[in-house]
């Protein structure tokens, strides 16, 4: 499955009603760590069916950003049954990423 690019908009019926884990990689086009972690967030998209694979782009959708208090990107998160799991800061290896959105 493809990564999904959320929105304000789209934050509801894709993250807060899914009915599986969603994790969601909050980062910049600008941001350094954001694209060394961006290919690896994408192997995984193709990877793994049963955890939701998202990304948000704090530039443009600076609401989801601070409702989960996103000062320092990448920021990535882990949710189920809408709520907050996990949330972790900076870029991580393919293995840790797969370690965390499973834990």
């Amino acid at each position: 499955m493809a990564v999904i690019h959320l929105t304000k908009a789209t934050f509801d019926a894709e993250v807060l009603k899914s009915d599986k884990p969603v994790f969601i990689d909050f980062f910049a086009t600008w941001c350094g760590p954001c694209k060394m972690l961006s290919p690896i967030v994408e192997q995984l998209a193709e990877e793994v069916e049963d955890v939701k694979i998202c990304k948000v782009d704090v530039d443009q959708e600076p609401e989801l950003a601070a409702a989960f208090g996103v000062s320092s990107i990448p920021t990535l998160v882990l949710m189920k049954d809408g709520k907050l799991i996990d949330q972790r800061l900076g870029a991580v290896s393919k293995k840790a990423l797969n370690d965390f959105i499973h834990q």
